[in-house]
């Protein structure tokens, strides 16, 4: 059965063409079909010339449906543009990172012809990410519906003023407050625009949602991670008749008028991305961010269970004595507050009347 890669490159890039030339070759050479959009085949050929290797067109000899990988040549922005093509489909995306941070892509610039590598032995793995489900209502009517891989962020649409929003989980509000925007986002995009808005880090691993307020006004707006089960929802007030502007993963975009609704739920069509390094998240992490982590010794190399330590126990505090010491006279008698005071008659309480 032929074999066939389809190779998605961003051509106003002359470093991604020539990536992406790169990467045909190799697949060529190893008896695997390079496949690209007519168009980027355009660019590249004129601009680096006209190649030797045979390529199909993808639309006109074959569909997503023929292709076993689509291996992006650029940054998240373009793996993001991917993702959009192959949601549809059971086709995994393999980056290879030619942007800044590039926490999408699987390997680096340097490294393409060792994936490609990978690719031809097919030593890659695949796993799923969760998406984004969205919803925009107006009045209770469905006016927008689409999805998001890292997160869909409502922003205000006025640069003089803030947005007015009331925050929801789970069918409950939580809290109204004017801000510049709120971001609701997958595990994917914590480290995204969540990110920048001062979210937590959340592991790929980890099913759960964030929503993440964008320099809001209030005393209680922090970010929220809830589980992946829950509805997460922002209204639009219109006290200050402000409106507001949805992004989906920075590519999809909806105005919202005030009194409009999102709504964001777990999607039940996740997107496939290659493995081609068995390495824990927290090596990207550090990669990417290149975050300081001398004088790291990392674990003992005695792998035996060591017992449970028995620590002191902190005894409770025990009753002040007195500063002359211990009470030597008589115990004092403890009044019986039930008994009738001084004055009062029959046994009974004063009459003050």
């Amino acid at each position: 059965m032929t074999r066939r890669v389809l190779i998605l490159a961003h051509t106003g890039r002359e470093e991604s063409m020539i990536a992406a030339l790169e990467a045909c070759v190799q697949l060529h050479a190893n008896n695997i079909v390079p496949v690209m959009y007519a168009e980027e085949l355009a660019d590249m050929t004129g601009y680096l010339g006209v190649s030797d290797v045979s390529m199909e067109i993808l639309d006109r000899d074959v569909t997503l449906a023929d292709v076993e990988l689509v291996m992006v040549l650029g940054g998240d922005g373009t793996i993001l543009r991917a993702a959009e093509l192959v949601r549809d489909y059971d086709v995994p995306l393999l980056g290879v990172n030619l942007g800044h941070v590039g926490f999408l892509a699987e390997s680096e610039r340097a490294d393409l012809i060792q994936t490609v590598d990978w690719v031809v032995r097919r030593e890659y793995s695949v796993e799923e990410r969760m998406t984004l489900d969205v919803t925009v209502r107006v009045k209770g009517k469905v006016v927008a519906h689409t999805w998001a891989l890292n997160e869909v962020a409502l922003e205000k649409g006025n640069r003089e003023r803030m947005i007015e929003v009331v925050t929801e989980v789970d069918g409950r509000p939580l809290s109204s407050f004017g801000c510049d925007g709120v971001v609701m986002a997958t595990p994917t995009g914590s480290t995204a625009y969540a990110f920048s808005a001062g979210g937590p880090v959340v592991w790929p691993e980890v099913e759960a949602l964030l929503m993440v307020p964008i320099s809001a006004h209030a005393l209680f707006a922090k970010p929220l991670v809830v589980a992946p089960t829950s509805t997460l929802a922002v209204e639009v007030l219109t006290r200050n008749g402000a409106y507001g502007v949805i992004w989906c993963d920075g590519r999809r975009t909806v105005d919202l008028l005030p009194g409009a609704r999102i709504e964001v739920t777990r999607s039940n069509q996740p997107v496939k991305l290659a493995r081609t390094q068995a390495s824990p998240f927290s090596e990207r992490l550090v990669r990417k961010f290149e975050l300081p982590v001398q004088g790291w010794r990392g674990p003992s190399g005695d792998e035996s269970v060591a017992p449970t330590t028995q620590l002191p126990i902190i005894a409770p505090p025990r009753p002040k004595t007195q500063p002359d010491g211990p009470h030597a006279g008589p115990v004092p008698l403890v009044p019986d507050l039930m008994a009738a005071p001084d004055g009062a008659a029959d046994g009974g309480w004063p009459n003050h009347d």
